[in-house]
């Protein structure tokens, strides 16, 4: 594309030490010791001032001063300036117009106190005085003449997504001259030579715009408030995108599709590539060359989700059976037949996708070909035909050459004091009887073939024996927690089906048991040394499911001590609240893996529980941690109850190994979820389910071509419930290019955010926060910048412009920097960050989607005779209305909120109460009642809670009242009530960034 003179600088494809451009640090932290700013990225962005987006211009020539030209002098004439089309083009003007006070030291209100300063990143240049008020408001332009279009074409509807379904659009935003006076007027007197002279508040992050006074002739103007509907909308985007390709069908068949995003619904028909729910891509058009990649800084990553569900209208994977022979491999680089591999010779032999290598077709295996080189039964096979499917595994693939035997559950239950006596052993003991009911099976299965064993501890482990020909269950202590052992082998690990009448005897007797036991102290990590060595000497994979609620302070490995140091927040030692307290953990979880033991650890802790030490084995076992803080039999017993359920009745696979497989030209470098490597290819998996995501990040070692694209093969050993060793095969096709702007065309902004995440959170064990933010602020900038300066038209500085596909990772990034782990503010628990940065590392993309932009709903709205769920609305306070009712959800929460002239047959509906002030804002259950409005909230909860692995305890929220506070928290496009900035401030900060780097 014809640049016509428009200079930018710097130099791209020259790294920038310390953020990210240089290899080997390229899309992670650079090195540990990296404390300080980078060179040339800090430095003031010279006079260009931030200013409301979404203003309008009227024609004719833009203002003077320094703001009017582009970076060349192009726009000089008068003539708006224009985008690409597929572009967001947000003009900024001299001064920010915004709501509230402009005193010093004073922020908007009720936006609370300005944070302190933060990194340098974010500091923003004084800014000239804007003389009067901006009137907001969007304004759609012509896209530019083009080859598509032609000259003086009318103006295109908005799109937000480039992938060929929807036409180009380019959206300006500009703000007009002040009212009575013309273009040039208003822009204060400058000396010459010295830039302009006004002291304006400083942007910060993540506090706002404190600062000192405004150095202003005479009085500040008449301030209005942004509009922001002019700002790019997550909203906006999630619904254009349902608008267009919900409720279709999605084919596989074209390689770097990119696929609908992961909030809409849609069939996929798997024709040659995986399915989107198994695997998402940063980007679905990789760049030819390294020096591509290193230039635009987007990450090359795919997020891999192995086990992922799939819709019951959705065709399951396909099983292939080859017997004895096993799955037919490339001799050179043993990646698995695919749709890749091309047959020649007469179908006599195959050349492999990946490595080019030419290997002989078994004799089992030979098929003829028909006029075009396919094999007459290309559609008959699977592996030929689909992008995922399974082979039946072999002997070799099976540990010591034996078939594997099937896993066994084992349930721990920790009996100390305060668990007896608030009756949550009890409540653990009964529900098992339940949810044994229900244990997994092979769908072909009437029975389930999973073993269940049972153990109880506090400072001593005891074990139990429940054979089937026993009147009741024996009991084994083993009071030697340093050397941990198994006392009985035959009873202990029984079918539930046999065992079913010993085992309800035990459940009923274990809170009788340990009544009157007065024993405080637990142990921890002996829990899980017994419950690993049981299935190893049983020989067989398997999970244990640990029900534990306090910091184990007993004498045996893994004690630990209460180490919640508030002052150890926003210093250099920080990093060391997430790290485990000892090695123990880190070394048993890795004895784990090796003998495909999971553990999923339920925790109900009522003070400091050291989640960073104690999460450590659930995280890296591929099991799951789920925390109940100040546990309460009332409230929180639903919670957990639906939780245990779920996760019991996951699907999942054990022991497993992954390998991910790439064509030439690229690999696979990093890989973060919860996982174990002991080399630079194998993803060691204790277990894998339905929810765990792996992501890996690729870097070229070679150059990329256009013909051939980039494959991706994905291959997971794995044994199955009822004790088969399988291989779970998925494969993808991307395309390539050495154009910048097919790259930025094709980019996926959820899975860029799930990367950024797991990237950032692993860097928190190494790195300061505050470098992590500045990075992540760096990055963002780096990659709009390099579209602005390659991809994009000339255009006015003052004007910042987004690449259609990633015109809300701004706020997407914003949301991610606000986040506990990485927001440093001593009032929030230890435990709930080490909690959330466990929990991202192993989650999917629509999962992230979710955590990081909640979803707020107006129950209000509903329309009782409609199924259709309420429409999505902006996560701030702007959308809120006093006689509304908003559901608010993040995955892990929910939230309902009432204003305070909700309407009383809405709350009558709802509540089963005259009016708001009947309310019970304790229960965290909303009465079944049959009313219309009842029925769709129940409705529209459901459909949410469906979206997210754990289940959500609702919180009754009414407006104005304390508990508020955490209901606003998830507002995300505010300003923080803990700090971290808004929306529009970090659009502010990140196009000051990308105008010192064209600078």
């Amino acid at each position: 594309m014809s640049q016509q003179g428009y200079v930018a600088t710097p130099p791209y494809s020259q790294s920038q030490p310390g953020i990210g451009l240089s290899p080997p640090h390229y899309g992670h932290y650079g090195d540990p010791s990296h404390a300080l700013s980078p060179p040339g990225v800090m430095k003031s962005a010279g006079p260009l001032g931030a200013a409301a987006p979404g203003a309008m211009l009227p024609p004719g020539p833009p203002p003077s001063g320094p703001h009017q030209f582009g970076q060349n002098g192009a726009h000089a004439s008068g003539h708006p300036p224009q985008s690409e089309p597929g572009s967001v083009a947000l003009r900024w003007a001299g001064g920010l117009s915004r709501t509230g006070s402009s005193q010093p030291g004073t922020a908007p209100p009720g936006q609370g106190p300005p944070g302190p300063p933060l990194p340098s990143t974010f500091q923003s240049p004084p800014r000239p005085a804007q003389p009067s008020a901006l009137q907001p408001g969007p304004q759609l332009l012509p896209p530019p003449p083009t080859t598509l279009n032609g000259p003086g074409a009318p103006a295109l509807p908005p799109a937000y997504r480039q992938d060929g379904l929807l036409g180009p659009a380019s959206t300006q935003f500009q703000p007009p001259p002040p009212p009575g006076q013309g273009p040039g007027a208003g822009y204060p007197p400058q000396q010459a030579g010295s830039g302009p002279q006004m002291a304006g508040p400083q942007l910060s992050y993540p506090g706002g715009f404190p600062g000192g006074p405004a150095q202003m002739a005479g009085p500040p103007p008449p301030q209005k408030k942004l509009d922001p509907d002019s700002i790019p909308s997550p909203i906006q985007v999630i619904e254009s995108d349902r608008a267009t390709r919900g409720g279709q069908v999605y084919t596989t068949n074209t390689r770097g599709q990119v696929p609908p995003l992961v909030t809409t619904d849609c069939m996929i028909q798997d024709q040659g590539n995986a399915s989107p729910r198994y695997i998402r891509c940063t980007t679905y058009c990789f760049p030819c060359t390294a020096d591509m990649a290193k230039q635009s800084q987007i990450p090359l990553a795919a997020v891999i989700k192995p086990f992922a569900t799939i819709p019951s209208d959705e065709t399951p994977l396909f099983l292939v059976n080859h017997g004895e022979n096993g799955p037919v491999r490339c001799n050179r680089c043993k990646a698995y037949m695919c749709p890749f591999m091309q047959f020649i010779d007469g179908g006599r032999r195959f050349q492999c996708g990946f490595c080019s290598c030419v290997s002989d077709v078994p004799p089992f295996y030979f098929q003829h070909l028909d006029h075009i080189g396919r094999r007459l039964d290309h559609y008959e096979k699977p592996e030929l035909s689909l992008g995922s499917y399974e082979y039946v595994a072999t002997l070799d693939y099976c540990r010591k050459n034996k078939p594997p035997n099937p896993p066994a559950f084992i349930f721990m239950i920790d009996v100390s004091y305060s668990n007896v006596k608030n009756g949550l052993v009890k409540l653990i003991c009964e529900e098992l009887k339940t949810v044994l009911e229900k244990l997994p099976k092979e769908e072909q299965e009437e029975t389930s073939a999973v073993r269940v064993g049972f153990i109880t501890y506090n400072k001593v482990l005891h074990f139990f024996n429940v054979k089937s020909n026993l009147a009741q269950p024996q009991m084994m202590v083993v009071t030697d927690v340093g050397e941990v052992f198994v006392p009985l082998l035959d009873g202990f690990l029984v079918s539930y089906q046999e065992s079913q009448s010993v085992i309800h005897n035990l459940l009923d007797q274990i809170p009788e048991m340990f009544a009157d036991s007065n024993e405080n102290e637990t142990v921890f990590a002996p829990v899980i040394q017994a419950g690993m060595e049981a299935l190893k000497a049983a020989d067989c994979p398997g999970k244990l499911f640990i029900f534990h609620s306090s910091l184990p302070t007993a004498e045996a490995p893994g004690k630990l001590k209460n180490r919640d140091d508030k002052k150890l927040v926003n210093t250099d030692k920080e990093k060391m609240l997430f790290q485990p307290q000892t090695h123990v953990y880190d070394a048993l979880a890795k004895d784990c893996v090796a003998h495909g033991c999971s553990v999923t650890l339920f925790l109900f802790p009522s003070q400091h529980a050291d989640v960073a030490s104690l999460g450590l084995v659930p995280l890296l076992t591929g099991g799951t941690l789920y925390k109940y803080s100040n546990f309460q039999m009332h409230l929180d017993s639903q919670q957990f109850l639906n939780d245990l359920r779920n996760d019991i009745e996951k699907k999942i696979g054990f022991d497993a190994i992954m390998r991910v497989r790439t064509s030439t030209g690229f690999r696979a470098t990093d890989f973060f979820g919860g996982i174990v490597m002991n080399n630079t290819t194998d993803v060691e998996m204790a277990a894998v389910d339905c929810d765990k995501a792996v992501t890996v990040e690729f870097k070229h070692d070679d150059k990329l071509s256009e013909d051939s694209g980039a494959l991706i093969q994905c291959a997971v050993l794995y044994t199955t419930l009822g004790g088969q060793r399988r291989l779970r095969i998925h494969n993808l096709g991307l395309s390539c290019s050495s154009q910048l702007g097919d790259l930025y065309k094709s980019c996926e902004t959820d899975a860029l955010v799930n990367f950024f995440a797991k990237s950032a959170f692993k860097a928190v064990l190494h790195q300061p926060l505050k470098v992590i933010r500045e990075i992540l602020v760096s990055q963002t900038a780096h990659m709009l910048a390099c579209y602005r300066k390659n991809c994009a038209s000339p255009s006015a500085a003052s004007q910042l412009i987004l690449p259609d596909s990633m015109k809300v990772l701004p706020v997407y990034m914003n949301c991610l920097l606000k986040n506990c782990v990485l927001l440093s503010r001593p009032e929030t628990p230890t435990d709930e960050r080490a909690f959330q940065r466990q929990l991202v590392l192993t989650m999917g993309v629509a999962d992230s989607q979710l955590f990081f932009y909640p979803q707020l709903l107006p129950i209000h709205t509903l329309d009782v005779k409609s199924s259709a769920p309420p429409a999505a609305v902006r996560c701030s306070e702007s959308r809120l209305s006093e006689e509304g009712i908003f559901l608010l959800a993040d995955g892990l929460s929910m939230f309902l909120w009432l204003g305070v002239s909700s309407p009383p047959e809405l709350i009558q509906g709802i509540f089963n109460v005259p009016s708001l002030a009947h309310v019970n804002t304790d229960t965290t259950l909303l009465p079944e009642l049959g009313s219309p409005h009842s029925r769709r909230l129940r409705r529209a909860m459901s459909a949410v809670q469906h979206r997210s692995p754990y289940a959500m305890k609702l919180t009754i929220v009414k407006q104005r009242e304390p508990p508020e506070a955490g209901f606003r928290q998830l507002l995300v496009e505010d300003k923080g009530p803990q700090g971290g900035a808004s929306y529009v401030d970090f659009l502010c900060c990140v196009h000051k960034e990308i105008c010192q780097l064209l600078n």
